[in-house]
């Protein structure tokens, strides 16, 4: 640190040239974040100064992510679901399993049972936690093979797994099937859709994933991504939400004096951008999104298979994955670790960016 200050000019041009240096949304299509609304961005500036970490200090704001924990569990069939604002799917998925641990202090040696999809959330909170973590093959459709998923849970498991919006390849697992398998051996069933919980209730005819299974204990769910707040914006429910107890530790010199969050300090500029959004869009707002994005995901797959690229599987949402291939110059695709292009239809990869891009795959085939 300097012992003097510079100009606010001298600032701003310093960051300025800093920002120039990452990439511009328009040419990344491997990401499940976008950019923010322009509501969200507005309204996060307004709430810039809130700390929901202290929430006696900022009333309005705990109301608002009371609110948002509402709308959010009224989309997942549960209203009365209880819930707090993470910091995304990484903090959700850690929370929920340490509530599962809670729940059951009496076994030695725990572990959960999660599908090879499982996004890397999981090896962190099972490293944290001290549980074995027992992954389950893929079946059919990079989606889980629930037989072995069953066959793969003892008397020593603590929690299953399923993914609602598979970071790779954005599958939906059988979360009705897993429900049951949850049901019969008496365990807490964590439904990570992260991504899709923003997505899925969208679709015309959604596949079942929520809490109107039976046996779904917990679901986790990223406003910053398809729900086009600003980062970062995730949210934990649960439908008991007295479990949420099991986590509390005393907090003698805040406004309240238990928490039963990760965080201590937790921003609700966020949270007030992506309550922001909801209520701007509503359920048609967003319905019109997901169907942008999903039209524009089939113009790609079309495109590319015009080209020869041949898909790796038929998008339940707007993922769209390949054979391996060349990728043109400057545009940013990511790649399963099967070896396929991975393609992330946001809503930032508007039709434009999709004609570019298959402009230039042209060039190169």
């Amino acid at each position: 640190m300097e012992e003097k200050g510079c100009k606010r000019e001298e600032v701003i041009s310093l960051l300025s040239g800093y920002r120039s240096e990452d990439l511009h949304h328009d040419h990344i299509l491997s990401s499940m974040c976008t950019i923010p609304h322009e509501i969200a961005v507005s309204v996060h500036e307004m709430f810039s100064g809130t700390n929901l970490g202290d929430p006696g200090l900022f009333p309005g704001t705990t109301q608002i992510e009371d609110r948002l924990v509402h709308s959010l569990g009224e989309l997942m069939h549960h209203p009365k679901a209880g819930g707090y604002a993470t910091s995304g799917g990484t903090e959700s998925n850690l929370q929920a399993i340490r509530i599962a641990k809670k729940l059951k202090p009496g076994i030695i040696n725990p572990n959960i049972v999660v599908p090879a999809s499982a996004h890397f959330s999981f090896d962190k909170t099972c490293d944290m936690l001290g549980l074995e973590m027992r992954t389950v093959p893929y079946g059919k459709n990079y989606t889980v093979d629930c037989d072995k998923m069953a066959e793969m849970t003892d008397k020593n498991t603590i929690a299953v797994a399923g993914i609602a919006g598979t970071t790779e390849y954005g599958m939906i697992d059988d979360i009705e099937r897993i429900g049951r398998i949850a049901l019969e051996n008496d365990l807490f069933f964590h439904v990570d859709a992260a991504f899709g919980g923003m997505v899925i209730p969208f679709l015309p005819n959604p596949a079942p994933f929520d809490f109107e299974v039976p046996g779904v204990s917990s679901i986790s769910l990223d406003p910053h991504k398809m729900g086009m707040s600003t980062i970062p914006c995730g949210c934990l429910l649960l439908r008991e939400p007295e479990q949420f107890g099991t986590l509390n530790v005393d907090t003698p010199y805040l406004t309240v004096k238990k928490e039963c969050t990760l965080a201590g300090t937790r921003p609700g500029a966020d949270v007030a951008g992506a309550y922001a959004v909801i209520k701007l869009l509503g359920r048609e707002g967003f319905r019109s999104v997901v169907a942008g994005c999903m039209e524009n995901t089939r113009r790609l797959i079309e495109g590319m298979e015009a080209f020869g690229y041949v898909r790796a599987v038929d998008p339940v949402m707007n993922v769209a994955t390949f054979g391996d291939g060349s990728v043109p110059k400057g545009w940013v695709v990511s790649h399963t670790r099967f070896g396929h292009l991975r393609f992330v239809v946001m809503p930032h990869v508007t039709r434009d960016v999709v004609e570019n891009f298959l402009a230039d795959v042209a060039k190169i085939n």
